[in-house]
C-alpha cells in the first residue's frame, strides 16, 4: 500500500498541494471561458481519457523511452512463459502496481498474466478459451450474459464474429437455461459505476469473467484485493494511455491462459513490444508516485486523479440538483484500503436519467449538441444516458453550461 500521501477524504475536496494545483488549473480555464466555442458539438459518448493529459504533461520527459534500431526485433519475449510475447518488465510492473494499490491478488506464482491489445481483445480471448474448454461446445454455442445495465459493446463484440462457440443471450438476471454459460461481470460497472458480483443462479456449468477496468482508486474505494479465476485490466482506464492499446488478464487456470495466448497469437501474433515497454514505464512511474521517496515535484498519481474526478463530480451534481430535470446514480461512501480512509465513488461515467415527461434523454441532449450514449445500448430504459467524465476540461465546462440552461429552455417550451 501507499503511504500517507495517498490519503483521500470522502465529503470534502482533498486539501493538499494536489488540490491547490488542480484548483489553480481550473481557475485558469474559467478565466478563458469566454474564448470557448459554445456552438461546437460536445462528444461525451466515448470514454476517451483526455482528462489525464494534465498529469502526464507535468511528468514531462520522465516518461520517455527510446529504442535503437536493433532492439526488440523478435516476436518472442520469454519462450518459457505461457504468454511468450509478454515483456518481462511489463509483467514485473503489473504485479508491482497491483501490490501497491491492493486491488488484485497477484502474489501467487500460479497466477498467469496474459497481455493483449487492450481489454477488448482479451475479452474475445477469454470467450474463446472458456467456451472451447466445454465438452458440449460442438453441439451448441455457449450462452454469454451480463446483468443489465451492461457494457454496451458486449453484444456487438460477442455477435460480430458469429462464432459457433458462443452467442449473446442478454441480461444475466433473466437467464434461466441449463448447461454451460459465461457471465461477464464489470465491476465497477460500466455504465453506472456500481460494484458488482455474479448474479446467475445456475452455478453448475458457468464461468465468470471479471472485467475490472475501473477498479482503481480514482474511481472507487478499493474494498479488498480481487481474487477471481479470470480478471481483466487495462492501461487506458488506469493511467489514461488508451492509444497504447495495452490490457492484461490475471488467470488462475493454466489451460485457460494458454488458450487465451493462442487466440492472441492467431489474431495478431502477439502485442507490440514498444507499447508494452511504454506501458511498463508508465505503470512504474505510477507505483513510484505512491511512495514518499519519489520526486516531490510530482504528485501521487491516484491522489491527483481522484481530486480531479471529485471536482468534476461536485460540479455536475450541483448543476443536476439545480436543474430539477435530471437525476444521477447515488453511491455509498466506503472504506478504501489504498487511501486508508472513507471515500466516495467517482465513476468514469455519469449514469443520468431524465425526469418527468422526457422519454428519450439521449435525443434531448443531442438537440443541444451534447452527444451521449442511450440507456437502450446498455439494456436499460431510454430515459437513461451514459456521460463520459473523462474528456478535456473545455468540453466538460461547456457541457455543464449547456446542462444548466437546458432546464429553463425546456420549461419555457412546455409553457
Amino acid at each position: 500500500m501507499c503511504g500517507t500521501e495517498a490519503t483521500f477524504v470522502a465529503k470534502h475536496s482533498p486539501v493538499s498541494t494536489t488540490a491547490n494545483t488542480i484548483s489553480h488549473h481550473t481557475t485558469q480555464n474559467a478565466a478563458t471561458a469566454q474564448n470557448l466555442d459554445y456552438t461546437k458539438v460536445i462528444n461525451l459518448d466515448h470514454g476517451d481519457p483526455a482528462m489525464y493529459e494534465s498529469y502526464w504533461r507535468k511528468m514531462g520527459k520522465s516518461c520517455a523511452i527510446t529504442f535503437a534500431g536493433d532492439e526488440r526485433l523478435s516476436y518472442f519475449s520469454h519462450v518459457k512463459k505461457v504468454c511468450w510475447f509478454m515483456e518481462p518488465k511489463l509483467e514485473e510492473e503489473i504485479r508491482r502496481l497491483h501490490n501497491v494499490v491492493g486491488n488484485a491478488t497477484v502474489d501467487n506464482h500460479d497466477d498467469y498474466i496474459v497481455v493483449g491489445n487492450g481489454s477488448s481483445q482479451l475479452i474475445q480471448a477469454a470467450l474463446y478459451a472458456l467456451s472451447s474448454l466445454h465438452s458440449d461446445h460442438h453441439t451448441r454455442p455457449i450462452s454469454v450474459v451480463s446483468a443489465a445495465p451492461y457494457y454496451s459493446s458486449y453484444p456487438e463484440m460477442i455477435e460480430f464474429l458469429q462464432s459457433r462457440l458462443y452467442k449473446w443471450e442478454g441480461d444475466a438476471r433473466e437467464f434461466e437455461k441449463d448447461g454451460a454459460y459465461i457471465e461477464l461481470v464489470t465491476s465497477p460497472n460500466n455504465p453506472d459505476g456500481v460494484l458488482r458480483r455474479s448474479v446467475v443462479l445456475n452455478k453448475g456449468e458457468g464461468s465468470v469473467v471479471h472485467d475490472l477496468a475501473y477498479y482503481w482508486p480514482q474511481y472507487t474505494a478499493i474494498t479488498s484485493p480481487a481474487n477471481h479465476p479470470l480478471m481483466l485490466f487495462t492501461v487506458s482506464k488506469c493511467t489514461g494511455h488508451a492509444g497504447s492499446r495495452i490490457g492484461w488478464a490475471i488467470v488462475k487456470n493454466k489451460e485457460v491462459a494458454k488458450k487465451m495466448t493462442k487466440f492472441i497469437e492467431i489474431s495478431t501474433i502477439g502485442v507490440s513490444k514498444e507499447s508494452q515497454l511504454r506501458a511498463a514505464k508508465i505503470l512504474g512511474l505510477v507505483s513510484d508516485s505512491c511512495t514518499t521517496s519519489f520526486n516531490p515535484q510530482f504528485q501521487n498519481f491516484f491522489q491527483y486523479t481522484h481530486t480531479l474526478m471529485y471536482q468534476r463530480w461536485q460540479k455536475l451534481r450541483q448543476v443536476v440538483k439545480a436543474s430539477h430535470l435530471f437525476t444521477l446514480q447515488k453511491y455509498p461512501i466506503q472504506y478504501c484500503h489504498f487511501a486508508r480512509d472513507f471515500t466516495e465513488t467517482l465513476p468514469a461515467f455519469a449514469w443520468m436519467m431524465c425526469k418527468g415527461r422526457e422519454e428519450d434523454c439521449e435525443k434531448l441532449l443531442r438537440g443541444h449538441k451534447i452527444l451521449t450514449r442511450s440507456g437502450t445500448k446498455f439494456g436499460a430504459d431510454p430515459k437513461f444516458v451514459r456521460i463520459s467524465m473523462l474528456g478535456n476540461e473545455d468540453d466538460f465546462n461547456i457541457f455543464l453550461q449547456r446542462l444548466s440552461t437546458l432546464h429553463h429552455q425546456t420549461v419555457t417550451a412546455y409553457n
